[in-house]
């Protein structure tokens, strides 16, 4: 059973929409698919017009258990929301922000995500994580609890700035946390074939990334930008849009790979 990341430390990329509509495809797809909102600005969770101040457990208090050796609840599963057939979300609250206060120097702190995903491996089909734009604690967490990590890369100047610090530290967290740790795809996103500057873009992540650019390009496409605000992910609000065909390529093309792996 997959779990992989959206990780990526610039902000505006497009992660969280890659990290929704990928979910949300793979659900219409027939898995049971659960989405972890690892972000504290929650927008994963917003994006599916749920509430990040409420009464049921967050992915806070579910880390913040495994820290205390709490048995049995709250789990993934106990804080995840159903919303739609195949999918579930486990929803980020902005407590989350002060994690790394609250968890001080806890032995393991780094792996008590990946202790909660273990908990709950058996009861999904694939699990996705949407991170953080930093490569702070939660970032460290993502990491050492995934299999496999998405970096979406925007079609703009700077698109590898900072992306040498992030194959670090992947790098570390593989040697000292996660061994099977990779990089799965790199995405490219906000791309616009009018554009030079796209195809220049383009061609640098080709050379640095080799092999793992995926063949399905992110066009940047205002339906994707509108969907959040009507709490749906755009693969179904606006389901003929060109991003929603983007990302349903995506799915079919990491579902024949790992058919084919």
């Amino acid at each position: 059973m997959p779990v992989w990341g959206v990780v990526n430390q610039k902000g505006g990329v497009g992660k969280t929409t890659t990290a929704v509509n990928f979910a949300a495809v793979m659900a219409k797809e027939g898995r049971k698919v659960l989405l972890i909102d690892a972000d504290p600005q929650g927008n994963a969770t917003t994006s599916f017009g749920l509430l990040r101040q409420r009464s049921r457990a967050s992915l806070f208090e579910v880390l913040t258990a495994v820290a205390e050796a709490e048995n049995g609840v709250p789990s993934l599963t106990d804080a995840a929301c159903v919303v739609a057939p195949g999918l579930s979300v486990v929803p980020a609250s902005m407590d989350l922000a002060g994690l790394e206060a609250a968890l001080g120097t806890a032995v393991g702190r780094e792996t008590f995500l990946r202790e909660a995903v273990d908990r709950v491996r058996d009861e999904f089909d694939w699990i996705v994580v949407d991170s953080p734009p930093s490569l702070g604690l939660l970032t460290v967490n993502v990491l050492a609890a995934c299999d496999a990590i998405v970096v979406p890369m925007q079609c703009e100047y700077f698109a590898l700035e900072g992306v040498a610090q992030l194959l670090r530290t992947v790098e570390i967290v593989k040697r000292r946390i996660n061994p099977n740790l990779r990089v799965a795809k790199v995405v490219l996103t906000m791309y616009d074939t009018r554009n030079r500057l796209t195809q220049q873009v383009e061609d640098e992540v080709l050379g640095f990334f080799q092999g793992t650019v995926s063949g399905v390009r992110i066009p940047r496409n205002v339906r994707l930008s509108e969907a959040p605000g009507h709490g749906r992910p755009a693969v179904e609000l606006f389901p003929s849009s060109k991003g929603s065909e983007a990302y349903r390529e995506l799915v079919k093309e990491v579902l024949e790979e790992c058919a084919v792996h």
